[in-house]
């Protein structure tokens, strides 16, 4: 293609695209480059039932959400769900507090928290109770 042709393309182009975009509104053009979507920082404030008013968490939506991928088969010596023998001495060391508060803090290959950054202290001390019930 020759150089005259082809910048005679593309000033046509050009005149084609103005044209449609002074015809669009402002709406228009919001509505044509909003975002598709949302991303979710772990530890952001909005995140959760609880920010949308649906209240706190229960110990087993904690243990079932954030917990189970470790407490229900004792990775890396996380002592499982229900399972008197692996909670006992720590309750017996620590008490129910101090189990909590390494909860909290993170504990050997824990980490703070575990995997759920956006759970309230009292929703981590549920799933604690919760994965301790019966013991």
């Amino acid at each position: 293609m020759k150089l005259k042709t082809w910048f005679i393309v593309a000033a046509t182009a050009l005149t084609v695209f103005a044209a449609q975009a002074q015809e669009m509104s402002n709406d228009d053009i919001a509505n044509r480059i909003k975002p598709v979507g949302q991303i979710h920082v772990a530890g952001a404030e909005a995140a959760g039932p609880a920010a949308a008013g649906g209240g706190a968490k229960s110990g087993e939506d904690v243990y079932n959400s954030a917990c189970v991928a470790c407490h229900s088969s004792g990775v890396l010596g996380a002592p499982k769900v229900h399972v008197a023998a692996d909670w006992q001495p720590r309750l017996d060391e620590k008490g129910l507090d101090g189990v909590w508060q390494n909860a909290l803090n993170g504990i050997n290959a824990m980490p703070p928290r575990g995997t759920c950054a956006s759970c309230s202290d009292d929703e981590i001390k549920a799933a604690i109770e919760y994965m301790i019930e019966g013991i």
